[in-house]
């Protein structure tokens, strides 16, 4: 590992390397249940219900795309317990036909709750791609207390920059893949057999690399678990397009506003490109930011040992009573 410090600024470059100590082997202690909300029955399981250490809540992309492609996380769950939920409208919880309810605010809301239920008093948030953005909105509410550390990976805190680095990405691929999507941008027809083809194309090189893709993301993403409604509502009909009411989330101008030690986490061939990243963590002074070689947007699957390294170092420093 190779560290450099710039002010109170520390960059983490990594490349495979050990961090300062290794994570112990996971929990096979389990919990699970449910949670009555607002909007329905919020379902939710405890990783390491047994472990000392302050909780880690983890907030699932999407939206609508269930905790099932983040379990890799509960290698996390040997010093603390891993708390994962499904958010309202996907995986095991409760589905609803009204749309009105996928907004920001009801996911804040939502957050709220869970933690109320479940009685965490001190938690260490880790959100992923729009579980970031839920995690910076929560924070900016100014009301929770408690929060010892955010994660924030594969960070998506800026609609217009995310919809331009995919753009940017898609220069990448072949001549006729990208004249599939810029034709159906133009057209608005998503549903066409050449568009799902591109859209494949395109996550095989900066959502998840490996091949196959793990069970566990590939049924994230079944339409038994999938909150395609959720998705469509609030981004759109793919990554790289965004028309639902996300498309104007802009939170970079308020980062300075947070006021807890915050990790910003990305792959080198991540839809959260290391270059935002890195911009979103220059606009928040303190915070820590770290690449993980040979990954893209789903890191703690694609890359868990380095992966797991990087965040139980950063969770272990910023535990209470340490």
């Amino acid at each position: 590992m190779r560290l450099c410090s710039i002010g109170l600024v520390m960059f983490f470059l990594i490349a495979g390397c050990q961090s300062s100590q290794e994570v112990p082997p996971p929990s096979d202690v389990v919990r699970e249940g449910t949670i009555d909300t607002l909007g329905g029955q919020v379902w939710y399981q405890i990783v390491g219900a047994d472990r000392p250490g302050t909780p880690l809540l983890v907030l699932h992309g999407g939206p609508g795309i269930p905790h099932d492609y983040m379990k890799s996380l509960s290698g996390l769950s040997g010093e603390r317990p891993v708390i994962f939920y499904d958010q309202l409208g996907c995986g095991n919880s409760s589905r609803r036909e009204d749309t009105t309810l996928w907004t920001v605010e009801h996911f804040v809301r939502e957050l709220v709750q869970v933690r109320e239920a479940l009685g965490l008093d001190r938690v260490h948030l880790y959100g992923h791609s729009w579980g970031s953005m839920l995690a910076v909105e929560y924070l900016l509410t100014k009301e929770p207390e408690g929060i010892e550390s955010i994660v924030l990976s594969g960070p998506a805190l800026s609609a217009e920059r995310w919809i331009a680095d995919q753009h940017v990405w898609l220069l990448e691929l072949p001549k006729e893949t990208q004249a599939v999507v810029a034709e159906a941008e133009a057209s608005g027809e998503f549903e066409t057999e050449a568009y799902q083809n591109a859209v494949g194309e395109f996550y095989a090189k900066h959502v998840c690399r490996m091949d196959p893709w793990p069970d566990d993301v590939q049924g994230a993403l079944s339409p038994e678990k999938m909150g395609f409604d959720v998705y469509a509502t609030m981004w759109g009909p793919s990554e790289f397009t965004a028309i639902g009411t996300l498309k104007d989330f802009e939170r970079v101008d308020r980062l300075k506003e947070i006021q807890v030690p915050a990790l910003f986490l990305c792959g080198r061939y991540d839809e959260a490109t290391p270059a935002a990243t890195e911009y979103y963590h220059r606009n928040l002074p303190g915070s820590e930011y770290a690449v993980i070689e040979d990954a893209s947007h789903l890191t703690f699957a694609e890359r868990p040992q380095e992966h797991h390294r990087i965040v139980g170092d950063f969770l272990r420093r910023h535990d209470s009573g340490r």
